[in-house]
């Protein structure tokens, strides 16, 4: 796991740098608050920075001196099935906003990508064990999927409300 160390550390730092970036949004836009709704930040703002936490987590895990792979994979399942779970929240919170209709886009990079990586994520953490090689590529790829997940959705929210602001719409996702 030595040669994934500075895979796991660029990973690891854009996750963290992104999720204080989009604190930093978040702030930024509080002056327009008025115009979107807590559901909607809960629906889209949150789970992004779940999803980034989530990179950064796993690349803290992998980059950890772990004794045995079976406990790496225990933690890494953990995240896994953590971020099913919380998916699966993320999902039915998109689909009970009221004045927003989620689009197929919306439906892909904030329901199906995400719920798709923290699957593959829990399921390559389960075979570490048995065949390492393999998957120690698919947990990088999950991890770096949700990185990408996370830099799309962020930048999804904020062209959605600079977008929204100035036509001086209700914004129904954040």
């Amino acid at each position: 796991m030595t040669s994934w160390q500075n895979f796991y550390v660029i990973v690891g730092s854009s996750a963290a740098a992104l999720v204080g970036v989009q604190f930093v949004v978040i702030a930024l836009i509080a002056n327009v608050r008025h115009l979107a709704t807590t559901d909607s930040i809960r629906a889209f703002a949150t789970p992004t920075v779940v999803h980034l936490g989530e990179a950064l987590i796993v690349s803290a895990i992998m980059s950890a001196p772990w004794t045995s792979l079976s406990r790496a994979s225990i933690a890494v399942a953990a995240c896994g099935l953590g971020g099913l779970g919380y998916a699966s929240i993320a999902i039915r919170l998109v689909r009970r906003l009221k004045g927003y209709k989620p689009v197929w886009e919306d439906w892909i990079c904030h329901a199906i990508l995400p719920w798709s990586a923290y699957a593959v994520l829990t399921v390559a953490a389960l075979l570490l064990g048995t065949i390492p090689r393999a998957a120690l590529f698919v947990i990088g790829a999950a991890a770096l999927g949700l990185l990408l997940i996370g830099i799309h959705n962020a930048w999804d929210s904020v062209t959605h409300v600079v977008v929204a602001g100035a036509r001086g719409e209700t914004m129904g996702k954040e």
